[in-house]
């Protein structure tokens, strides 16, 4: 795997705008860690994680200095990314996404850690509590159980005669998504199906299981794998016409049917904060774990067309952001 520094010209330039805080003299500017599970330029989170940064004073080359390491997308790279990033002996380590964390938590108990999650950090292990980390962690986790029940039942409000779903989910991304899902679908009547992938292989398969059971709409439990295999999931919901729901806006504005989840990038800024304060002097396990406060109701009008669905205006007027 290619894990030669990337210095990101391209997000850098989209990001110019004023300095808030003066360069520093050479050698004197705090270095930061970037882990990542897919490339600097697929993340999906890193353009926000550097705007944020901006705002807070900090330029990439400026007055501050970023190594990037990342899996390549793939799984089984994770193992030896903590160990391989930790060695740089950063000022801090910046981690974007969940299945990074623990990898990164084993590699080093000193190095202040910011991470950005969906799985629940006090039940992994990876910290004491999210009021008080208690060591060298922190960060945001965006763990809401009820919104994957939340997107079912818009869902169900949408498409009132779906009795049949599927659920896409990947099996080494352990949150609450699926299990949260069968959960709401038993309390609406849905039955699910569950389409379970690992590798970039499984989706073929998963893909004609789905069409064998006739599956009427599929949810995705969104990740940073799901988000590298995007246009295949939506290729396959735009041939079979049903409906994609995910809790990630983007997968909407991109063609997705409809999306309930929190605003990632909101998230993303408040943990640039988190990186600010401790840059600062704070100490990481001083500083509670921050949770979603803000959700969004995401509904393509266009996909919606094209599926042949008419949307209750109740639910439109609910809808937080509406493609037209």
């Amino acid at each position: 795997m290619d894990r030669r520094r990337f210095l990101l010209t391209s997000l850098a330039g989209a990001l110019a705008g004023p300095l808030v805080a003066e360069a520093q003299p050479a050698g004197k500017i705090p270095r930061i860690g970037v882990a990542l599970f897919s490339t600097p330029e697929n993340d999906p989170n890193l353009k926000a994680l550097l705007g944020g940064l901006r705002q807070l004073g900090y330029v990439e080359g400026r007055n501050i200095a970023i190594e990037y390491r990342h899996a390549g997308g793939r799984p089984e790279q994770i193992a030896g990314l903590g160990v391989e990033i930790a060695a740089l002996k950063p000022n801090l380590i910046v981690v974007l996404g969940g299945d990074i964390v623990p990898g990164v938590r084993k590699a080093t108990s000193t190095i202040p850690i910011v991470m950005l999650t969906s799985q629940d950090p006090v039940e992994g292990g990876v910290v004491a509590s999210f009021a008080r980390p208690g060591n060298n962690v922190t960060g945001v986790a965006y763990v809401s159980p009820e919104t994957s029940g939340k997107r079912l039942q818009f869902l169900k409000e949408a498409v009132p005669s779906i009795t049949r779903i599927a659920m896409l989910w990947a099996a080494d991304h352990p949150d609450g998504d699926y299990p949260n899902t069968l959960a709401a679908a038993q309390q609406l009547g849905v039955h699910v199906q569950s389409l379970e992938v690992r590798r970039a292989d499984d989706f073929d398969r998963a893909f004609r299981a789905a069409t064998h059971e006739r599956t009427e709409a599929l949810l995705m439990a969104a990740s940073r794998f799901m988000n590298l295999n995007r246009e295949r999931i939506l290729g396959f919901t735009g041939k079979q016409r049903i409906p994609l729901v995910t809790g990630w806006g983007p997968w909407v504005r991109a063609g997705g049917f409809m999306s309930y989840g929190p605003d990632l990038d909101d998230l993303v800024r408040r943990a640039a904060t988190h990186v600010d304060k401790i840059l600062k002097g704070a100490n990481p396990g001083d500083l509670p774990i921050e949770q979603p406060t803000k959700f969004q109701l995401v509904i393509n009008l266009k996909t919606a067309k094209v599926l042949g669905l008419t949307i209750p205006p109740s639910l439109l007027a609910r809808a937080d952001q509406v493609i037209e």
